[in-house]
């Protein structure tokens, strides 16, 4: 790996850290599509690296979460209990589809997130208003 190729790893892996804290994303969110557009890998080579990258992220910021009281674990337990199965048939489908459709439905996936949060942040701003009247 080049030193410019290291510094942006390492300059994504930061950022989706912090991310991965501040607001709960990281691994998709960020890594993935830094490590297409930074490093030049494929999208599932960047989806592959991403889970890998993401088990500490996830582990450090559970535990400082949990030391907040904000952990949920029995949603977490609930959750997880099927995302390893969930993780074998997505990764047997991401190899058996092509690049393009992959990062298609990357995106798709992100925009539908981020409009869904947005329209449920400005009605939740909407609601605390003060009535104007």
């Amino acid at each position: 790996m080049e030193l410019s190729d290291l510094v942006g790893a390492l300059a994504i892996g930061f950022a989706a850290g912090m991310a991965g804290g501040l607001v709960g994303v990281g691994g998709g969110v960020l890594m993935v599509p830094g490590l297409v557009i930074f490093l030049g890998e494929s999208q599932i080579e960047a989806e592959a690296t991403s889970l890998l990258a993401i088990v500490g992220v996830a582990a450090v910021g559970a535990w400082r979460q949990n030391g907040y009281g904000n952990l949920r674990l029995r949603d977490a337990v609930v959750i997880g209990v099927l995302s390893p199965v969930g993780v074998l048939v997505g990764t047997v489908l991401a190899n058996a589809l092509s690049e393009r459709t992959l990062e298609l439905s990357f995106a798709a996936v992100q925009v539908y997130f981020a409009y869904r949060l947005a329209r449920r942040a400005t009605a939740s701003a909407a609601a605390r208003e003060p009535a104007k009247g």
